[in-house]
């Protein structure tokens, strides 16, 4: 594990002195997600560098992270992210292969471009048609993939928007963070047409696009998502791809806690056709729900990064990162069990929000069995071919788990959920 959290500088000089036999990978930001991240790349013998804007994330006390320190947050400050990267990159003695955790993280690399850094996803014109929205949802009806019925504001008359999806209905932005300055979410429901107005006039004022869309009648526990890592046409490679089911949220309609692997050909088809489409290469995520009304899945969104549960599909057989890292590394190779054989059976738990949603939602029936709680309380569940996973807690990794646990016990807060 890292010993310390450095500052810049302090990381640029460790890094100065230490010999890595092959390109390190940055991890950014060095969370929840960062440490799923981290754990498959060591597991291949990939040294791992954690960066992040803050000290208390859980991945730098991970063994699976050799270095970690401090950068300047993309979003703060994009050309003193840029110039601290390539003072990282400038310190090793390969060129590091960047994985960015969370959307910002992802703009900060592919809109900088830092030198000596290499990107095993898209430039920021392939993100872009990938995150945008109103892309996204033009494409979808393009290609016949099903999407929940969008209207672009100020492209159609705000009486014909509201007349069309009829209340309630949500209100969400083409591009995630200018709305989220705005209102700290992505997502708004509205009511009525007064709030209608409102939230499009504060949008506005923030320069957000905002896209209005209807109420799907979700059928819970459904929600589903193609987790994939799509190869650049230089690597002349199909994707590598795992379906996943978001059966527990915490809380009812919160984050995933548990997640399984599914055959569900439908949402693999029209996820793969959309990125195929779209020419992004990289890892990411297709969120789809389940439409009650329709009887189909629909696409709600598209990440063009790592996500929560990303050890799942590592379990299943799919290592996404390393996969990700190979083709961007000469003379690395990886041959993933779900090309071969097919994807494992495999279940992820973040067992933080799982607990709680036992304990605190009385209409909840926990999903686990007594041998899965043997298995995890034991640690079993590491070396077994169960396929059962977790987020964060492995006794053979504990020092996540310490950080996690000590931070609940006091009130010192991390900035972000994943």
């Amino acid at each position: 594990m890292a010993d310390t959290f450095h500052d810049t500088d302090a990381l640029v000089a460790a890094l100065a002195d230490a010999e890595f036999d092959r390109p390190p990978a940055l991890v950014a930001n060095a969370h929840i997600t960062g440490v799923s991240v981290a754990r498959a790349l060591a597991a291949h013998d990939v040294p791992v560098i954690a960066l992040d804007r803050v000290d208390s994330g859980l991945a730098p006390p991970s063994d699976a992270v050799d270095y970690a320190g401090r950068v300047t947050y993309p979003l703060d400050d994009a050309d003193g992210f840029r110039a601290d990267v390539e003072r990282i990159a400038d310190a090793v003695d390969h060129e590091p292969i960047a994985f960015a955790c969370m959307d910002e993280w992802v703009r900060g690399f592919a809109e900088t471009e830092p030198d000596g850094v290499r990107l095993p996803f898209s430039d920021l014109a392939g993100v872009e048609r990938v995150l945008n929205k109103a892309n996204l949802y033009t494409l979808c009806e393009e290609l016949g993939v099903p999407y929940p019925e969008t209207y672009e504001v100020g492209e159609t008359p705000a009486d014909e928007v509201c007349a069309a999806l009829g209340f309630p209905f949500v209100v969400k932005p083409a591009h995630k963070r200018k709305f989220e300055e705005a209102f700290g979410t992505n997502v708004i429901e509205v009511a009525d047409r007064e709030a209608f107005d409102e939230v499009v006039a504060e949008a506005r004022e923030y320069g957000a696009t905002v896209l209005a869309q209807e109420k799907v009648n979700v059928e819970v526990g459904a929600d589903t998502s193609l987790a994939s890592y799509m190869p650049p046409e230089s690597a002349d490679r199909e994707p590598l791809a795992v379906v996943g089911n978001a059966a527990v949220r915490y809380p009812e309609f919160g984050s995933s806690c548990l997640v399984e692997r599914v055959e569900e050909p439908a949402v693999r088809e029209h996820a793969l056709t959309v990125l195929e489409e779209t020419g992004y290469h990289g890892i990411s995520e297709s969120e789809f729900v389940y439409d009650a009304d329709r009887a189909e899945y629909v696409l709600l969104d598209v990440n063009t990064r790592p996500w929560k549960w990303i050890s799942m599909p590592v379990a299943a057989g799919a290592n996404l990162p390393m996969a990700a890292y190979a083709d961007a590394v000469d003379g690395v190779e990886y041959e993933a069990t779900a090309t071969t054989d097919g994807p494992r059976d495999a279940r992820w738990v973040y067992l933080p929000d799982y607990v709680q949603r036992c304990l605190t939602d009385a209409a909840f029936w926990d999903v686990l069995s007594d041998d899965d709680w043997a298995s995890l309380l034991s640690g079993d569940f590491e070396a077994s071919e169960g396929g059962l996973t977790t987020g964060v807690y492995r006794p053979s990794d504990p020092g996540p788990a310490v950080t996690y646990l000590t931070g609940e016990f006091t009130d010192r807060e991390y900035y972000c959920s994943c």
